[in-house]
């Protein structure tokens, strides 16, 4: 069964990095520290997916 993409119950800020790593079988703080360092790279349009994502992402499964 594939898995889905959604916010995680496991969140610093908001779940969306921690849904990606739940999702693709990765560490929640690997994706955290890829997502700061591609903020520090290219600022405003990784912030605009971020919340796109938080705002499009359904809730965390129980």
């Amino acid at each position: 069964m594939p898995r889905r993409l959604y916010l995680s119950k496991n969140k610093k800020l908001t779940g969306v990095c921690g849904g990606i790593a739940e999702c693709f079988g990765f560490e929640p703080a690997i994706v955290r520290i890829i997502t700061v360092l591609l903020t520090l790279l290219f600022k405003w349009p990784v912030v605009i997916i971020y919340i796109l994502l938080w705002i499009v992402m359904p809730s965390g499964q129980d």
